[in-house]
């Protein structure tokens, strides 16, 4: 197979797929991928969180095609153009409180290493050369350029690289599932929160900003955790005089519920992240997007050296932002994100009813569409499988026998499927996903 003599796939051992070959996608159509052999999968995982109206959606292809015979591309230094303008328009509106310019970035990782530099720089210019460090959250995952795996907490990208990183640090707490405090989502008091205060007592004065997936830890397993944190972080950064980032880049346009999560926590960030469902999972883009007051502090005369020295090649990209404009419309004429909070209370009542007897079903819980599935050896103690034994692995690999495409975070199985997916798909995305899952682990 040529693709095996020549392509690299990103993120798993090469060598699995002597046992496991790469499919190759010849078609999709809304939440369906089709193989060069006609064989039908759903796409659960809305092809890694970014495909947010199904795939070919007739609209946006149709946009693209317009602009395509109009402009495809044009250096962002010096050059605008209208479907730029008119995202940055269409965006405004909708973002938290206080936002208002915008930096173009060609992908996440891209955006949040253009947060970290923007925010350092801007400490820097207001005259807290003292601030040097960021802080994150444990388990955390921001991308994976050397900055962005800097400000991650997630040992299983940055270890190898470790010597290359920068030394920041790390708040512990988060693990909802396991809770050292015994509580629940609804109904603790952010107990967990005196992590990020001792943290703040010995760092906050030398912090250039805490970086925060908002909600949602995916990486780390789709961890959830409630609003009042990211409330009492905001408070706690304004205390400190720290940066607030916001890495919105896999929550962001409607994953949880609301156009952007940290909406639930009643709090503006300085700077927000976003990427993945811009495009609507079309083209690569991203937007690093922050505050007057920020964007004020490096506007100066030409000697006074404060410009932002930051550029992509592809930043601004005409078609990719045609792409963002149209999803947008989609978005707010269709309600789709109003119709998938009523959809999320299905999909996880099923999900629920389908594997709630399972004895290795540690916990399904969700946000929104979100669904994670959390497998455990032992239910009681909720002890984990050990990782060698890759059991959400084989797990997928027995879905995507079945059509359904199921990729594993370890031993979590996830649902993130498109917004405009149908209840009849989910019900069948469920079945599949019980049954991959009773093949594994029978009962």
């Amino acid at each position: 197979m040529l693709d095996k003599m020549h392509i690299w796939h990103p993120a798993q051992q090469m060598k699995d797929g002597e046992v496991f070959p790469p499919i190759i996608i010849d078609h999709a159509k809304d939440c369906y991928l089709y193989d060069n052999e006609g064989k039908e999968y759903i796409d659960i995982i809305s092809s890694w969180w970014c495909n947010l109206l199904g795939h070919c959606h007739p609209e946006i292809n149709a946009a693209i095609k317009k602009q395509l015979d109009t402009l495809e591309h044009v250096i962002f230094s010096n050059f605008s153009h209208e479907p730029a303008i008119r995202l940055c328009q269409a965006l405004l509106p909708l973002l938290p409180e206080g936002l208002t310019r915008f930096q173009f970035c060609d992908n996440g990782s891209s955006a949040v290493e253009c947060a970290l530099k923007m925010a350092f720089q801007y400490q820097l210019q207001i005259g807290q050369t003292h601030r040097t460090k960021y802080m994150c959250l444990n388990s955390a995952y921001h991308g994976e350029t050397i900055g962005a795996l800097s400000v991650g907490a997630m040992d299983l990208y940055a270890r190898l690289y470790k010597p290359l990183l920068m030394e920041n640090i790390r708040i512990d707490g988060l693990d909802c599932y396991r809770c050292p405090y015994h509580k629940t989502r609804t109904t603790c008091q952010c107990e967990c929160f005196e992590y990020a205060e001792h943290a703040f007592d010995l760092h906050g004065q030398d912090t250039v900003a805490l970086i925060v997936e908002p909600l949602l830890q995916g990486a780390a397993g789709m961890r959830m955790y409630p609003p009042a944190y990211l409330t009492k972080l905001k408070e706690l950064c304004a205390a400190y005089g720290v940066l607030l980032i916001d890495d919105e880049i896999a929550a962001g346009f409607g994953r949880t519920g609301t156009m952007f999560a940290i909406e639930q926590a009643h709090v503006s960030p300085d700077i927000l992240c976003t990427s993945k469902g811009l495009t609507g999972g079309y083209l690569p883009m991203a937007l690093t997007i922050t505050s007057e007051k920020i964007y004020q502090s490096f506007y100066a005369d030409y000697n006074k050296h404060k410009a932002f020295m930051h550029s992509h090649t592809y930043a601004g990209n005409p078609l990719a932002c045609t792409t963002a404009v149209e999803v947008l419309k989609i978005l707010n004429r269709d309600q789709v994100i109003k119709k998938s909070r009523e959809k999320a209370l299905y999909l996880h009542t099923c999900l629920k009813n389908r594997l709630k007897d399972h004895p290795n079903i540690g916990e399904i819980r969700h946000i929104n569409m979100i669904n994670a599935i959390e497998l455990v050896q032992d239910k009681k103690t909720k002890k984990a499988f050990n990782s060698t034994r890759r059991i959400g692995w084989h797990i997928f690999r027995n879905a995507m026998k079945d059509g359904l495409v199921l990729r594993p975070i370890g031993d979590v199985l996830y649902f993130n499927p498109p917004l405009i997916i149908s209840k009849e798909t989910l019900r069948i995305a469920v079945e599949k996903c019980a049954t991959a899952i009773e093949s594994i682990l029978p009962y």
